[in-house]
C-alpha cells in the first residue's frame, strides 16, 4: 500500500473516530473533526501535510500525490 492511501485512510478515521467521539462523549471532539479538514484543505493548496512526513520517516513508499 502506498503512501497516498495511508495518508486518506488515516484522515478518514480521524473524521469518523471524532464524529462518533462528539456523538458519545463530548462536542468538543469536534475541534479534531476541524482540525482534520483544515490540514487536508491546506495540503491541497502547498501539498505539505505532517502525516506524509511520518509516513516517510517509518519507510512507506510514496505515491503519486506527495511526490
Amino acid at each position: 500500500m502506498n503512501l497516498d492511501k495511508w495518508v486518506f485512510r488515516i484522515a478518514g478515521c480521524m473524521i469518523l473516530m471524532s464524529l462518533l467521539l462528539s456523538w458519545l462523549h463530548s462536542p468538543y471532539w469536534l475541534f479534531l473533526t476541524a482540525f482534520s479538514g483544515a490540514n487536508m484543505l491546506q495540503a491541497s493548496f502547498t501539498g505539505f501535510c505532517p502525516m506524509v512526513m511520518v509516513l516517510k520517516k517509518i519507510g512507506i513508499k510514496p505515491g503519486r500525490a506527495f511526490d
